[in-house]
């Protein structure tokens, strides 16, 4: 008999997708781009939710496909690209960025106000805020049901009640686009939208998807696939009341707040603004959940996925991952989100192409002669990009500059897309003549 999910279990099944999402970038990134974008926010919200809602759920559901991770994913490019890619994935959406920016974001919100920027404060919070990321991480076992019938429905009121609270009350006054913003409002949302790191979150998290599919029973290929297709639509359309709501909220803010202040700044400012501090004491707490879910959700997956290539054991992992990321979370917010946009910006490209790619399997003779190439060329190019974003973009020749694209910081896309143009003919071509000497 074959086993089917209850509605209630599909969508805590949804939920529970919804709740490793939304982490510290999907809260502080949405204001940001909302108050520097001024009157082009709605613009620069679309570029946003098709990189933050977007590849994120199309990821997803290229994961159910293939029934697996990123490893069965990236099996067109060879075994070895694969586990580096995968690698680099989570190292990004653990210790060295999405992790640590967990910690700094809740310290932000709900102890920088009382205690200062210092940095004693931020290294005595996260150490006890590791302390407790590790404690849970041990038992992983347990995660599933928490996180999807208790703090995934507590996280979506408390930001329920946010999002409600922007479009009733906003604090009014809005300032006029930033430079980047006025120049190309849709490729800056776009870009940004990567800083959330929800599509390498997605890579990274779609095993624990399909797995809690598994544990409910659910062996059949094409159920799985449904579900976890399911799930992510209700992520997706979760994430996107979310943004448009913190848009809003960052929009409506620059009365209150400095256009360039961080995302956790202008959230505390809003909700000193409008709640004074019982309000600020609510965002504090409904930071330090959505935070503190995602920070075990990464590190449960990260010790799961080293534990493969290394000589230690889950637990030791948990350990190691979970001070190495408290370490880096004392550099700060804003030097973390400096110190990633490059970093991001290289890597998200490859990432982008074999998802997308990943749906036209049947389309070619030999899969692997035209994911690999076109991988290669964007990341190429995205590195190109990644230059661009710091004080090195000096040594890059002149003609970079001229790419198509440039300006708007994707010129990986024009190379990319004829690099494909180039190999689906040669796949054509060696298609045809292999069949011609298998008649002969």
């Amino acid at each position: 008999m074959t086993h089917r999910l209850t509605s209630k279990d599909i969508l805590a099944l949804g939920f529970m997708t919804f709740a490793l999402f939304v982490g510290a970038g999907n809260i502080i990134f949405p204001p940001m781009v909302g108050i520097q974008s001024g009157e082009h926010v709605w613009i620069a919200a679309l570029g946003f939710l098709i990189t933050a809602v977007g590849l994120p759920v199309i990821t997803v559901i290229a994961l159910a496909r293939v029934g697996g991770g990123i490893d069965a994913l990236s099996s067109p490019i060879g075994k070895a690209a694969g586990v580096v890619l995968a690698t680099v994935c989570y190292l990004a959406v653990g210790p060295l960025f999405a992790t640590p920016r967990t910690a700094t974001v809740s310290f932000e919100v709900g102890i920088a106000p009382l205690t200062g920027d210092g940095t004693l404060p931020l290294m005595l919070y996260s150490m006890v805020y590791f302390a407790l990321v590790i404690g849970v991480s041990l038992y992983p076992g347990k995660l599933l049901d928490t996180v999807g019938h208790v703090l995934a429905p507590l996280k979506i009121f408390a930001l329920t009640i946010l999002g409600l609270a922007a479009l009733l009350w906003p604090a009014g006054g809005l300032a006029p686009a930033t430079v980047d913003y006025q120049r190309a409002a849709f490729s800056s949302g776009f870009v940004n939208g990567y800083l959330t790191m929800d599509t390498l979150g997605a890579l990274v998290f779609g095993i624990v998807i399909v797995n809690a599919a598994r544990s409910r029973g659910i062996s059949e290929a094409k159920l799985l696939t449904r579900y976890t297709v399911i799930a992510g639509l209700i992520a997706g359309v979760g994430l996107t009341l979310v943004y448009l709501a913190l848009f809003k909220l960052g929009s409506d803010s620059a009365s209150i707040v400095d256009q360039n202040a961080n995302g956790a700044a202008i959230l505390h400012a809003y909700v000193q603004h409008t709640f004074g501090n019982m309000g600020s004491f609510f965002l504090a707490a409904l930071i330090f959940v959505a935070c503190m879910v995602t920070a075990v959700g990464l590190t449960c997956a990260c010790a799961e996925f080293f534990e493969h290539y290394l000589p230690l054991s889950y637990r030791q992992l948990v350990f190691i991952l979970g001070l190495f990321s408290m370490v880096v979370s004392n550099l700060g917010l804003s030097h973390l989100i400096q110190i990633s946009i490059p970093v991001l910006t290289a890597i998200y490209p490859p990432c982008i192409v074999l998802v997308l790619l990943s749906f036209t399997l049947k389309w070619w003779n030999k899969s692997t002669r035209i994911i690999a190439p076109v991988m290669l060329i964007s990341l190429l190019f995205g590195i190109v990009d990644a230059i661009k974003s710091t004080n090195f973009k000096a040594i890059l020749p002149a003609f970079t500059q001229s790419l198509p694209l440039a300006d708007q910081g994707l010129a990986w896309l024009p190379p990319s897309l004829v690099m494909l143009v180039l190999v689906a003919l040669y796949d054509r071509v060696s298609g045809r003549q292999s069949v011609t000497a298998h008649q002969q």
